[in-house]
């Protein structure tokens, strides 16, 4: 008999049909609903499940839109519906995170010579994971803390374990550089076209829209201190490379002031912390070998820190002392944040007064994912209305995961700190013992994150830059950190 003509032949023709109907069914009943949300779970999904087996593309696409889209889409609708396409970014970086296990799992030489502060980032996640099933509370509280806290960390486990080819990892590098150049045309339209909207509305700071790609709201707040850390950290990683002579210095000069030149768009008045902070870690070692190249590098820093103060001061008309006062008020002394009871410093003190003997397990363990997140009314954060326990990530550690999970957190920096000083020391590669050196300057702007906002548990593009770093400093240490057994 014609083997064409048999059911074993039939089958494979049929099983296409019949997939493609039940999708084709699927994606109708998906669309007709007009929910962002629903249709971008279904597109990653389906996305996601034909790019499996392309983990460079879902890298690809997970950069570019996380970076450049997510943040921009929330300009275009009043509504905030359109803020939920996110999910769909989310979707395909968890199958990035199943394909990471999966191959290290199934491959022992890809978890050879793993640095301890991936292992512990693991560690945290499935700690974080315990933590809430033993604090139960509901699945939609823990389904968007889950989603919040590690929507991104996909792409750190993958750039470790899998085996990327060089050539995708340089042409990130450079993607990255992109991105922070498109900050300027971004940061541009903001400060023309929707500053003008907000002046006079109430309770917004109309500048607060001059966030880039990162994220703002068209009539609240933004991520501007987002972009103004990120493009911080790109100009760690340029001045890196100028330490190095890797780059002709004209051309480091004109990226230089490329990417500068939004801080000075906005009013982000963190960047008078940070941008000092990022001198301090990039330079201190020059200041031991050559002092006067050190000197030198200190005091650019000190004159741009300068010159970002003066221009912050100058865009309010109250007088220098008063501004001083107020930042201090809303920062350590009593004056709630925003229109919540509590600020930056007050929200961790509130929380070390609520903890005692009646409830130790909070105390260390925590409450679970999600409990403490204001806007998607955690149930602690409803215990206490209009506190904003939740405003920076390290309060939010404090109630969602406890003392313990706070410590795997803070372990995480500290060891990715060893790792990149010790690797520094024993790359050959100018290029590389430069990147080194600019993630170390960018793990102290993220240790600073952990009291200034939440950003680094829930914004998904700076998310995305943390991971990121992580990433590359475990790649790096994997492939070059560890020098060959010679016995073998």
């Amino acid at each position: 008999m014609n083997s064409s003509f048999s059911p074993a032949g039939r089958s494979g023709p049929v099983a296409v049909v019949l997939a493609a109907g039940v999708l084709a069914i699927f994606f109708g009943l998906v669309s007709v609903t007009a929910n962002p949300t629903l249709i971008s779970v279904a597109v990653a999904l389906f996305v996601g499940v034909f790019l499996i087996a392309r983990p460079a593309w879902i890298v690809w696409l997970v950069l570019s839109l996380g970076l450049l889209v997510t943040g921009l889409l929330p300009l275009f609708s009043e509504e905030g519906i359109v803020t939920k396409a996110s999910w769909g970014v989310s979707i395909l970086c968890f199958f990035l995170m199943m394909v990471a296990f999966f191959t290290a799992i199934t491959s022992p030489g890809a978890r050879r010579n793993t640095p301890a502060f991936v292992w512990l980032a693991l560690c945290f996640l499935v700690y974080s994971v315990l933590v809430s099933f033993i604090q139960w509370y509901s699945i939609g509280e823990f389904s968007g803390g889950f989603k919040r806290y590690f929507q991104m960390w996909g792409l750190l486990f993958a750039l470790c374990w899998f085996p990327f080819i060089e050539r995708d990892v340089r042409r990130w590098r450079v993607f990255l550089l992109i991105v922070a150049l498109l900050q300027l045309p971004a940061a541009l339209y903001e400060l023309i076209a929707l500053v003008p909207l907000r002046e006079g509305l109430r309770n917004i700071v109309p500048l607060d829209v001059v966030a880039g790609t990162f994220g703002a709201m068209r009539y609240g707040g933004g991520a501007s201190g987002e972009m103004a850390t990120f493009l911080i950290i790109v100009l760690a990683f340029l001045l890196a490379q100028q330490m190095e002579k890797t780059l002709p210095p004209r051309r480091i000069t004109l990226l230089a002031l490329l990417v500068l030149t939004p801080l000075f768009l906005g009013e982000t008045k963190a960047v008078v912390v940070l941008l000092p902070i990022m001198f301090l870690v990039l330079y201190r070692r020059e200041m031991i070998a050559r002092p006067l190249y050190g000197l030198a590098g200190l005091v650019v820093g000190v004159l741009l820190t300068a010159a970002a103060g003066l221009f912050y001061v100058s865009l309010s008309e109250r007088h220098l002392d008063d501004q001083i006062q107020d930042y201090l008020d809303y920062n350590i002394y009593d004056k709630g944040y925003g229109q919540y009871h509590l600020n930056r410093t007050t929200v961790i003190t509130f929380w070390a007064k609520q903890q005692g003997t009646h409830d130790p397990i909070s105390f260390v363990l925590g409450n679970g994912l999600g409990s403490a997140h204001n806007q998607a009314g955690g149930h602690v954060a409803m215990r206490y209305p209009n506190h904003g326990i939740g405003l920076t990530t390290a309060s939010s550690l404090l109630w969602d995961v406890g003392i313990f999970g706070v410590g795997l957190f803070v372990a995480i920096f500290v060891s990715a700190w060893r790792t990149a000083v010790g690797l520094q020391q024993k790359l050959a590669d100018p290029t590389m013992r430069a990147d080194v050196a600019a993630i170390q300057a960018a793990l102290a702007l993220f240790a600073v994150y952990l009291f200034f906002r939440s950003s680094l548990l829930e914004n998904l593009s700076f998310q995305i830059v943390f991971v990121v770093l992580l990433g590359y400093l475990a790649r790096l240490h994997r492939t070059h950190g560890v020098l060959p057994d010679k016995s073998r």
